[in-house]
C-alpha cells in the first residue's frame, strides 16, 4: 500500500530545508528525502514528530490516498464562494 504525503508541501511553505526539519525531529535529512519520494514509510512516533513541528493533524501530512492537488482545491474553493 502507498502512503502519500505532503512533507514537501508544508517545508516550502514554511521556508524549511529537509536538514532543518530532519534536526527539528531528530532523523538524518536523507530520510526526510525518503519519506517525501515515498520510498520510507514512517513510524508512527516519527509521522506525530512532524505533524507535531508543522502544528498539524497527521491526516494532513500522511494519507493512503491521493492528496487533492492544490490547483484543484483552489479552483473547488472559488466555486463555493
Amino acid at each position: 500500500m502507498v502512503l502519500h504525503n505532503r512533507i514537501a508541501l508544508f517545508r516550502a511553505e514554511r521556508g524549511i530545508s529537509r536538514r532543518e526539519l530532519a534536526e527539528a525531529v531528530g532523523v538524518n535529512n536523507q530520510t526526510i528525502g525518503y519519506l517525501e519520494r515515498g520510498d520510507y514509510k514512517p513510524s508512527l512516533e516519527l509521522a506525530m514528530k512532524i505533524a507535531q513541528h508543522f502544528d498539524v493533524s497527521v491526516e494532513m501530512l500522511f494519507s493512503f490516498q491521493r492528496f487533492e492537488s492544490i490547483a484543484m482545491t483552489l479552483k473547488r474553493a472559488g466555486e463555493d464562494e
